[in-house]
């Protein structure tokens, strides 16, 4: 597997001293470029029809039926990229929906299998300081933006045309035929996601951090992992590995990525956002008749840590209603994951803090929040009312190598859905001649 190494080096791993050298946020404020990063909450704003920072840390995309999408971002000496003031503004809505104040990976947590090495790669492996200069062939048809990395190993050359702006197709928006003998219009479009990524390495490994926007509301959020195989970690001898090579000689050592993100709502322009848990209990029913699913909403008026299940999911719901007076919301749908048991930040799937301003990174956190704080997002969770809830997403993938993992390592994907709820009182993206089917067909 990618092992850690120093830039100028290849060893497989760092070394003790590297690693103090390496963490940038000393204090409770991070080191950005950009936009400042988010302060505490204040009095709710109306959404603004441009995004608040300058013209090179603004994005704004029109896509499918007019949805515009509009959003800052600024880059972090830990963290990488940062997103701020993200608004999605249907065909049809007069002005902007505010959906997120700050979004953001919040750790990347590494333990191999044999115990030996485990990593914090945002806090500890100096990921926003590997970001990668991307060709203008990994961006087609979109515009490569210069960051300026905090702390760049190169201090002489601290700019990198690292971030790639651009569109993607993502195939069926919709499709909707005719019913057997109906003689009617294929309606289906073909959609185009906005895209924005970064590449950052870390020893042997290379972080695809990917954000997607769709036409219809939706936000995909991943990381890919690919690059090579360390050769330190041919190892015959742990017996946790899977062979590589001919026979069964060499080994490469398995490990968990376990990757956060850390989400600031401000769904509707204000911060003071609510949590809702969703789960559905079945009822057998006898003589083979068809089961029964009941549905229930629970408000989460204090911090939580939550496991996900086939049918339990949160939402979080803003102050604003759409055109039917149903509340706004967003769902976070978690991706594959395979939750990782060997630390106590990581056998959850979300957690819901109160907004505390040093609170940044889910595992590693380098600035002091006092004495009992702790140093993971497990130990916020401690029953504070949720005012201004922060949601951390946990998704882990466990890598057993395999032959094809040599050489380039394919890229392997894990990740989250946010997808809109209520947010508009139709599909954003509907047809003209369907519009007046709201509620009802014909």
């Amino acid at each position: 597997m990618p092992g850690r190494r120093t830039p100028a080096t290849r060893r497989p791993h760092r070394s003790a001293a590297v690693l103090a050298a390496v963490p940038l946020l000393l204090a409770t404020a991070a080191l950005t470029t950009g936009p400042a990063a988010q302060a505490a909450p204040g009095a709710p704003a109306a959404p603004a029809p441009t995004p608040n920072c300058g013209a090179a840390h603004r994005i704004t995309q029109t896509l499918d039926g007019g949805t515009v999408w509009r959003m800052c971002w600024h880059y972090e000496g830990n963290a990488g990229l940062v997103l701020d003031d993200v608004s999605y503004q249907p065909k049809g809505e007069r002005t902007p929906v505010k959906v997120l104040t700050t979004a953001k990976l919040a750790q990347i947590h590494v333990p191999y299998d044999d115990g030996r090495n485990e990593f914090d790669d945002l806090t500890g492996q100096g990921f926003a300081q590997g970001l990668q200069k991307l060709d203008p062939a990994e961006c087609p048809g979109g515009t490569l933006k210069t960051v300026r990395v905090p702390g760049a190993y190169d201090p002489a050359h601290p700019d990198v045309s690292g971030l790639c702006a651009t569109t993607r197709a993502r195939g069926h928006a919709y499709r909707m035929g005719p019913y057997p003998g109906e003689r009617a219009k294929i309606y289906q479009l073909q959609g185009k996601d906005l895209l924005l990524y970064t590449v950052n390495k870390v020893g042997w490994y290379e972080y695809i951090s990917e954000w997607r926007f769709s036409g219809d509301g939706a936000m995909t959020v991943q990381v890919g992992a690919t690059g090579t195989v360390s050769p330190g970690d041919y190892d015959a001898g742990d017996g946790r590995g899977a062979p590589l090579g001919k026979g069964a000689k060499d080994y490469a050592t398995s490990h968990s990525h376990n990757v956060f993100w850390r989400l600031n709502f401000g769904l509707g322009g204000s911060a003071a956002n609510k949590v809702e848990q969703f789960d559905s209990a079945t009822t057998v029913r006898p003589g083979g008749r068809t089961p029964t699913i009941r549905t229930t909403r629970t408000p989460v008026t204090k911090e939580l840590a939550g496991d996900a299940g086939p049918l339990r999911w949160w939402r979080m719901v803003g102050a604003g209603r759409n055109k039917d007076g149903h509340p706004r919301s967003y769902e976070i749908v978690p991706g594959p994951t395979t939750k990782y048991s060997g630390r106590s930040y990581t056998t959850h799937d979300v957690y819901f803090t109160e907004y505390n301003k040093c609170e940044q990174f889910a595992s590693n956190n380098l600035a002091n929040c006092g004495a009992r704080a702790g140093k993971s997002v497990d130990t916020w969770v401690n029953g504070q009312p949720l005012k201004h809830p922060i949601a951390w997403v946990n998704i882990g993938f466990h890598h057993i190598a395999r032959d094809e993992d040599q050489e380039p390592m394919p890229v392997h994907w894990q990740g989250f859905q946010l997808v809109p709820r209520d947010v508009t009182a139709m599909n954003p993206l509907t047809p003209p001649p369907l519009s007046g089917h709201n509620g009802h067909y014909g």
